[in-house]
C-alpha cells in the first residue's frame, strides 16, 4: 500500500473523533493500529500505543499536536521505517511506562474529556490509561473506526482479491486430489491446504482451517482432527489466507471419492440455491438482514430451516469477522465498498454438514464475487 493511505486514514479518524464528540483515540497492537499506521504487531507486555487527538491541545505548554506513537525503545527503528507517523516517543526498559503514558496524554491535552480505546485492549493497559487520566471518560474505538473500516478502499480490495485468488487456486488443488484424499486425516488435509495457500501467494492462514469430515462437518466450527476421510462422505473445507494483512474466507463441501448419501445431494442443492439467492440480494441500500432472509427462505422451503443454525454472513476486513453482520435484525443498509461473506449451511447432527461460502464486495449497482470456483460437491 502507498505511504499516504495510512496518513489519510488517520486524518479521517481525527475527523470522525470530532463527529462523535471524543477528545482522542488510543490504540494498542491490534487491527485498528494496523489500519491507521500499517504497523502489524502482536500484543505483548510492553506499552506500545498510538494516541490520536481530535483537536489541537490547549496552549498552556502543550508540545505535540499530531497522532503520536509511544513505543519501547527497541521498536523505534522498526516503527519509523514501517509507518508514516511523524511523532514517535520512546521509553526504555527500566523506565516507568505509565509515567510516559501520563506525560504523553498531558502534552496532547487528553487527561480529561472522552477517550476511545481499542475494543480489544488488554485490561492492564486500559487500567494504566485510567491511572494516567483519572478525570477522563471512556468509550470504545469502534465508535469512531467501525464506520471507517467497514468500507474498503481500492488498496484493501486489491489485497482481498489476491487473497481470494489464492484460496480459489487451493480449492482447485483440493479437487484434483480426488480419491487420493481418502485415508488422509483432517489434520493432514489442513496442512495440505496451508501449503497450497502459500504456494499460491498467501501469507499464512487467516484463521484455524476447518476440515470437517462426515459427522464432524455437522459442527460448524469443528477445526480439524485425527479422523480419516472416507469415500462417500462430505467434507466441509473452510479456510483462508492473507495478503498485505487482508484475508480471504471461503468454504466448499466436497466428496472426494464414491457416492454420498442420497439426502446429501438434496441438502447440497438447497445450500447452493440459498447461497445464490443471497448473493443475488446483495446491492447498495439493501438491509443486511434481507440478505440473510433470502438464504433462509430457500433452506426453510427445502425443509431444513432448523438445521441452518448461524447467520448467513459477516463483514470481512483486517478482522475476518467484523461489521456489517448479515443476520436477522440488522437493518443496516449495505454500502459500496463493504465486503461480506455469504455462507449458508445445513448441519445434520451425527451425519454430515454442508456449507458454501464466498466473499462479495458491494458495488455501485450490485456486487462483485471475490471467489469463482466450482460450488459443486464432486
Amino acid at each position: 500500500m502507498t505511504e499516504d493511505v495510512h496518513a489519510e486514514r488517520r486524518e479521517r479518524a481525527t475527523a470522525r473523533l470530532r463527529e462523535t464528540g471524543a477528545a482522542g483515540l488510543v490504540c494498542f497492537p491490534s487491527r485498528n493500529l494496523q489500519y491507521l499506521t500499517g504497523f502489524a504487531e502482536e500484543p505483548g507486555e510492553r506499552h506500545l500505543l498510538l494516541v490520536v487527538p481530535a483537536d489541537d491541545p490547549p496552549a498552556d505548554g502543550a508540545t505535540a499536536t499530531e497522532p503520536t506513537l509511544l513505543v519501547p525503545a527497541l521498536y523505534e527503528t522498526q516503527v519509523r521505517e514501517e509507518t508514516t507517523v511523524g511523532a514517535v516517543r520512546t521509553w526504555a526498559d527500566g523506565d516507568d511506562p505509565t509515567a510516559a503514558v501520563r506525560d504523553l496524554l498531558g502534552d496532547l491535552g487528553l487527561r480529561e474529556g472522552r477517550l476511545l480505546v481499542d475494543d480489544t485492549m488488554w485490561a492492564t493497559f486500559a487500567q494504566d490509561l485510567r491511572d494516567a487520566a483519572p478525570d477522563a471518560e471512556w468509550g470504545l474505538a469502534s465508535e469512531a473506526l467501525a464506520d471507517l473500516r467497514v468500507r474498503k478502499d481500492e488498496a484493501e480490495l486489491d489485497a482481498m482479491r489476491a487473497a481470494a485468488a489464492a484460496a480459489d487456486e487451493t480449492v482447485r488443488d483440493l479437487r484434483d486430489l480426488g480419491a487420493d484424499a481418502v485415508g488422509m486425516t483432517e489434520r493432514d488435509l489442513a496442512d495440505r491446504i496451508a501449503d497450497r495457500l502459500a504456494v499460491h501467494g498467501g501469507e499464512g492462514t487467516a484463521f484455524e482451517t476447518i476440515v470437517g469430515a462426515g459427522p464432524n462437518g455437522a459442527k460448524p466450527h469443528h477445526g480439524s482432527g485425527d479422523r480419516e476421510i472416507r469415500a462417500g462422505e462430505p467434507v466441509v473445507l473452510d479456510f483462508g489466507t492473507r495478503v498485505d494483512g487482508y484475508p480471504s474466507d471461503q468454504t466448499r463441501t466436497l466428496v472426494f471419492d464414491g457416492e454420498p448419501p442420497a439426502e446429501y445431494e438434496r441438502v447440497h442443492e438447497a445450500v447452493r440455491e440459498a447461497q445464490a439467492a443471497a448473493v443475488e440480494a446483495v446491492e447498495p441500500g439493501v438491509p443486511a438482514e434481507a440478505v440473510d432472509r433470502a438464504a433462509r427462505e430457500v433452506i426453510e422451503a427445502a425443509g431444513y430451516g432448523d438445521a441452518f443454525v448461524h447467520r448467513t454472513g459477516h463483514g470481512v476486513g483486517l478482522d475476518v469477522h467484523e461489521e456489517p453482520y448479515v443476520v436477522a435484525g440488522n437493518d443496516r443498509a449495505l454500502e459500496p465498498g463493504m465486503v461480506v461473506s455469504v455462507e449458508p449451511g445445513i448441519y445434520l447432527d451425527g451425519r454430515f454438514g454442508c456449507r458454501i461460502e464466498d466473499l462479495v464486495v458491494v458495488t455501485e449497482n450490485g456486487c462483485e464475487r471475490l471467489n469463482d470456483t466450482d460450488r459443486g460437491w464432486r
